[in-house]
């Protein structure tokens, strides 16, 4: 997430693109839905094989505001092509063009067209994980999460019939208590404090001063929908975000634990590192997340 002084001005923040020339087997830009420019995803598969692929579905961070699908945000998960995984990069509204949940609203069409293509592309319907950071840790969570709340469906996206489910996700830092992210933040003497502001990612994502709207934010915290039939969740923060503070995580795993049981996800702290670190894309870290995704996945 970026912090929330000021208007963000989403070219300020882009990053630049993934290398993606070498991958032959490729299709870009498809369009999954045709109410904005924004409804577009690239499909990535293995060199050799006619599948069908597992897929992973990258979601890009970005403050809900800012961020694209091919950005290097998709490098790491990219290595999963090596592993015999379809890779997957959606683009959704942003906020500055629709505010919650058009958002999550896109990404289960894109799901959904998805598995209606799935033989064309030679994915496996049966298994796809969402995986995200920031804001995209907490569209990840969300999907695994609210695969069964209506209210986030959007006939006017694609058919609703096919099921937007995911059967795996993994959430680097995602916010998911949005009210609670300035007093975390000031407990650990982080900063800035500025979560609860009218300018705020947050506030401008659900369209109103978050402190004012509380029940549109219950409505998009994913801590809100955590139930024991859940798929599996890996979840990783840095003990020194200063964005999204780590007892946005540390909470999170609480109430999974408690309602979803110790086998419905896994929680791992980095010690070192801060928002949107390095050192959740080392060789050791990509492991540990390919390792969770191949035990739920294959």
């Amino acid at each position: 997430m970026q912090p929330g002084f000021g208007p963000i001005d989403e070219s300020d923040h882009r990053l630049p693109d993934a290398d993606v020339s070498h991958i032959s087997r490729k299709w870009l830009d498809l369009p999954y839905a045709s109410l904005s420019g924004s409804q577009k995803l690239d499909v990535y598969l293995p060199e050799r094989g006619s599948g069908p692929f597992p897929v992973v579905l990258t979601i890009h961070g970005g403050a809900f505001a800012s961020g694209d699908k091919r950005s290097i945000e998709i490098t790491p998960y990219l290595q999963g092509l090596g592993r015999g995984y379809a890779v997957v990069g959606i683009n959704y509204r942003l906020s500055g063009e629709a505010v919650f949940p058009a958002g999550l609203q896109d990404l289960k069409a894109a799901i959904r067209w998805l598995r209606t293509h799935a033989r064309k592309f030679h994915l496996d319907p049966g298994r796809f994980a969402a995986c995200g950071s920031s804001a995209g840790g907490n569209y990840a969570a969300m999907l695994c999460l609210t695969a069964g709340v209506t209210e986030f469906d959007d006939p006017r996206l694609g058919d609703t019939r096919q099921p937007c489910s995911v059967q795996a996700g993994v959430d680097w830092y995602g916010p998911t208590d949005f009210l609670k992210m300035d007093q975390e933040l000031a407990e650990s003497g982080l900063g800035p404090c500025d979560h609860n502001e009218a300018i705020s990612p947050e506030s401008r994502y659900l369209g109103a001063r978050i402190t004012e709207v509380p029940d549109t934010v219950k409505k998009a915290n994913p801590i809100t929908y955590v139930h024991r039939d859940m798929p599996p969740l890996l979840i990783q923060h840095g003990r020194l975000d200063h964005l999204v503070p780590v007892q946005q995580s540390i909470i999170f795993a609480r109430e999974l634990k408690e309602k979803a049981g110790p086998r419905g996800f896994e929680f791992e702290i980095l010690e070192n590192a801060d928002h949107a670190d390095p050192l959740f894309e080392t060789r050791e870290n990509m492991q540990r997340v390919f390792s969770f995704l191949d035990r739920h996945l294959k």
